[in-house]
């Protein structure tokens, strides 16, 4: 038990998954960045604190060869009116079998489920293997495979300038049915079934609006073309540079969608992304995307966008 009461994670299943933990990091493939402040911020750091956070709980299971860090999303579950969670990961020895791992992993569904209707979802390092087979036997299914890009500034390849300016927070319904309406059946929430099409819609919708309105994003990038329908934009989140650690800092593009009047333009305003990192003295710029997603692919491979990591995104539900 923790000091407030609340269960702790294991330290020595901690150690154990270092090498995994880490690599949810979302800068862990930079090479000339320390270990270190990730591994504290992100990996083995952020396990050792779960429980202290808000919806936070450690789930140990019955045979005590096992856990699971769990976040209750309030956000979700109000949009949603079911009750949602974030598996963060699951901690275990080496020693802990696969057959030992699948019970756990419906155990916790059985768990989660006897407080009512539920949706849990687990982003999990492709490296992660134990965590995966341990999970999709568990009756977990996969949603989506995620490529994760970065690019160097500095090292960039970038076409002529195209005129962009900001969207503004009154265009914020206007934005987020260009999101709803140029939608991608094999993202995270039109590939899962739980959601369906008009879920799913009104989610990416609502997340588009929030991102104009300034919530959660820095800016959101629009054409600006005499004569050009504004039908795509791109939602960019910065993330400042460490004091200590050099290098550090990046631009992150948060979400995206093109409409058939602004064929081209994804290429266009990811460019302008660039740019604009560049500007701010920004030395990367993170974009993911699906594993299917081959217009994307083509962007990054015009713009010097390198492949850092894979990930994918598995859920269950019940009720």
């Amino acid at each position: 038990m923790g000091p407030t009461g609340v269960v702790s994670a294991e330290a020595g299943w901690i150690e154990a998954r270092a090498d995994m933990l880490i690599r949810h990091s979302p800068t862990h493939f930079l090479r000339h960045l320390p270990p270190e402040p990730q591994q504290e911020r992100y990996g083995t750091g952020a396990a050792t604190r779960f429980g202290l956070g808000v919806g936070e709980e450690v789930f140990t299971a019955a045979d005590g060869r096992s856990q699971w860090l769990v976040q209750h999303l309030p956000w979700d579950t109000a949009f949603f009116g079911t009750d949602t969670y974030r598996l963060f990961t699951g901690l275990f020895g080496n020693e802990t079998s696969l057959p030992e791992l699948a019970l756990a992993a419906q155990e916790l569904h059985v768990r989660l489920a006897a407080r009512g209707p539920y949706y849990a979802f687990s982003v999990v390092p492709a490296e992660d293997i134990a965590l995966l087979q341990a999970l999709t036997a568990g009756g977990w299914r996969l949603i989506e495979t995620r490529l994760n890009f970065y690019c160097p500034v500095a090292e960039a390849t970038l076409p002529a300038p195209a005129p962009v300016r900001p969207a503004r927070p009154e265009e914020a319904a206007y934005i987020g049915c260009i999101s709803a309406t140029a939608r991608n059946i094999y993202d995270r929430f039109h590939a899962d079934p739980w959601f369906g099409e008009a879920r799913a819609d009104a989610l990416l919708a609502r997340y588009a609006e929030a991102a104009t309105e300034g919530s959660y994003a820095d800016v959101v990038l629009v054409p600006d073309e005499p004569g050009l329908p504004v039908d795509s934009f791109l939602a960019i989140a910065d993330m400042p540079a460490e004091a200590e650690v050099p290098g550090s800092g990046s631009s992150r593009v948060l979400l995206t969608a093109v409409g058939p009047a602004n064929r081209g333009w994804h290429l266009r305003l990811v460019a302008e992304t660039v740019r604009r990192a560049a500007t701010l003295g920004v030395p990367q710029v993170l974009m993911t995307t699906q594993a299917t997603n081959g217009a994307v692919f083509r962007t990054c491979e015009k713009l010097g966008f390198r492949l850092g990591s894979t990930s994918h995104v598995l859920a269950c539900s019940g009720n």
